[in-house]
């Protein structure tokens, strides 16, 4: 069920922080690299290491939005897209073109290639989430899967999230989170941090990139603190599901009017 999150001031401003990266700039470089070494397997490995749970995943968040997509015209934009599974499968259930967009171009390139596979009317295009190339009030529908964590600034993220969506409009937020059972904790901490980077770098070609994953998702916001951010930066009607046991929670907040 969709939960209420706790009312607090919560924390903003801080985004993701590899090792050894100062700044904002050199976060999003180092990320946009990262993503774009690993993309020629990224689906494979997404579903291989979710145990293909990942696809129940995005299909749950479709379902929950999926007043939006029946709107006639409804404008759905999917953020940080990479290879474009969330896109396609938001774009099975609308009329409309549903956009995706990322800033790793190697990413949009399997992305398009998916579309132009299967005939469909998505379209993706280049761009930081932080800062979109998009009209203010403009979108319906914003969608993000497994990608607001790694935004260089977590609040610039969200106000950007908040400048493009039209009143009414809802923004959906799929992301890694951490199992509130504290055995269940440790178990899915000791598989992130020594069976993940393994099986991910041997296959990936990169340990690097599967070492930051696992441990960009122990320094982000837990749900509730998430919840608090949304509200802060604007969000109404902000509640949050977690799924699998609390390894992902999925937030919706919607722009006031």
């Amino acid at each position: 069920m969709l939960t209420q999150g706790k009312t607090g001031p919560g924390q903003t401003g801080q985004g993701t922080t590899p090792a050894g990266i100062t700044d904002e700039q050199q976060a999003a470089t180092w990320v946009r690299g990262m993503f774009g070494r690993i993309a020629p397997r990224y689906d494979l490995l997404n579903h291989l290491l979710s145990l293909n749970i990942d696809r129940y995943w995005r299909a749950r968040t479709v379902k929950r939005v999926s007043g939006v997509l029946a709107r006639p015209g409804a404008l759905v934009l999917d953020l940080c897209c990479g290879t474009g599974d969330l896109m396609l499968a938001l774009q099975a259930r609308s009329s409309a073109i549903v956009y995706g967009s990322d800033f790793c171009h190697p990413m949009l390139v399997a992305a398009n290639r998916k579309v132009e596979q299967r005939r469909l009317r998505s379209a993706v295009f280049e761009a930081d989430a932080i800062t979109l190339p998009v009209a203010d009030a403009s979108v319906d529908l914003i969608t993000m899967a497994f990608g607001f964590r790694n935004l260089a600034n977590y609040q610039q993220g969200l106000s950007e999230l908040m400048r493009v969506l039209r009143p009414g409009g809802l923004a959906a937020i799929l992301e890694f989170s951490t199992p509130p059972n504290p055995v269940l904790s440790r178990l899915y901490d000791y598989y992130s941090r020594a069976i993940l980077p393994v099986i991910g770098g041997w296959i990936s070609g990169s340990k690097e990139a599967y070492s930051y994953l696992p441990e960009s998702v122990r320094k982000f916001p837990g749900a509730e603190e998430l919840a608090d951010q949304m509200r802060v930066a604007g969000f109404t009607n902000v509640r949050f599901e977690r799924m699998t046991a609390g390894i992902v929670a999925l937030h919706i907040g919607q722009r006031p009017g």
